[in-house]
């Protein structure tokens, strides 16, 4: 078994200008689920082959690594993970023809994903993709000490993931399409986990302390900005092929309600209780043009006090959950993963 796993192995990453054939990924994720065989030797295998001068074979070693960390035995990611440096393809550029210098740029920043994805690995000791999600799921029942160390990760795994930026018109042969497949069934399990993280961490936003607000805050702001990139990168999906049905509708919060959660650090830094009356407002206005029957109503005073905004927030955060179960048809933020995450 060793030795067909070799030779899979070195089929899955020759010169041919094609992707790796999925009789020879299959033949490799069976090797790989013998406990008796060694990941390590081939890692080994696929790591010597990323150190080749050709865009086509370090490439493919590339895309046969994803795949098995995606879909092989567990063993193999924890392997890699331990690693020191899983790829060293930051200068990687292949002269000898046209199309390496396109390719290059993309076997960078693909093998920047890799490394961030086996470095997550062993920071969180699993793969986010692949942990329970729901209520009761690892993300959602962390605490805020957890979240805030968990949460950054997420977001450097997933802002690599999206720093693939591919046209559709850059997709122009079956390893790079194989490689944008497998990072776009990633992205969708990435966010479906950030997603929760960001749920539980609005949450708990009001009963932390000023510093955790302050981590908290700016780990929001990113996640919005990285929603908005996601957004980019599934009209790529849809532009290529990829059936609607499989790609969820993004959507944004109302802006109001990072306008809260600033003015509510705002208030623990000016260490008082109380809110300017203009922000929570904005928030209220917004949900209002969403469905104005199921907002919460809030107080017409004219100071609201931290404790006010929390008990409000309460309910706006019940009624975020209530709206995207009954009016959107897909995932969005803020909501829990359907059944089309699943699937891929």
């Amino acid at each position: 078994m060793g030795l067909s796993a070799s030779k899979a192995a070195l089929r899955a990453t020759n010169d041919e200008p094609t992707e790796p054939e999925p009789k020879q990924l299959a033949d490799l994720i069976q090797y790989i689920n013998e406990t008796n065989m060694s990941v390590e030797h081939l890692a080994n295998i696929l790591s010597e082959k990323t150190r080749s001068s050709s865009w086509v074979v370090v490439f493919k070693a590339l895309v046969t690594v994803h795949h098995l960390m995606v879909h092989g035995n567990e063993r193999f990611i924890k392997h890699v993970s331990c690693r020191n440096s899983l790829f060293t393809l930051h200068n990687f550029l292949d002269k000898s023809v046209i199309e390496g210098y396109t390719m290059s740029t993309f076997i960078r920043r693909y093998s920047r994903y890799l490394n961030e994805k086996s470095l997550a690995y062993r920071m969180i000791s699993s793969d986010i993709t692949k942990t329970k999600r729901g209520t009761d799921g690892v993300i959602r029942t962390m605490n805020t000490e957890e979240l805030l160390n968990t949460l950054p990760v997420i977001q450097t795994q997933f802002n690599a993931l999206l720093s693939f930026n591919a046209n559709p018109d850059e997709l122009t042969n079956g390893i790079i399409h194989a490689a944008f497949m497998l990072l776009f069934k990633d992205s969708l399990r990435l966010f479906a986990a950030y997603n929760e993280g960001i749920l539980n961490l609005l949450d708990k936003y009001f009963d932390m302390r000023k510093n955790q607000c302050r981590e908290s805050l700016d780990i929001y702001i990113k996640f919005l900005g990285g929603t908005t990139k996601l957004t980019q990168f599934l009209k790529v999906a849809e532009q290529v092929g990829i059936d609607q049905s499989n790609i969820p509708c993004i959507t944004q919060v109302p802006h109001g309600l990072l306008e809260v959660l600033k003015q509510h650090l705002a208030s623990l830094e000016e260490k008082n209780d109380t809110l300017p009356p203009y922000c929570v407002p904005h928030i209220y206005c917004d949900l209002l043009s969403l469905q104005p029957a199921l907002t919460p109503s809030f107080p017409n005073s004219p100071v609201v006090t931290a404790s006010a905004s929390r008990a409000w927030f309460a309910d706006y955060f019940d009624y975020m959950i209530h709206y995207n179960h009954h009016y959107l048809r897909k995932p969005t933020n803020l909501l829990e993963p359907d059944s089309k995450v699943e699937r891929l």
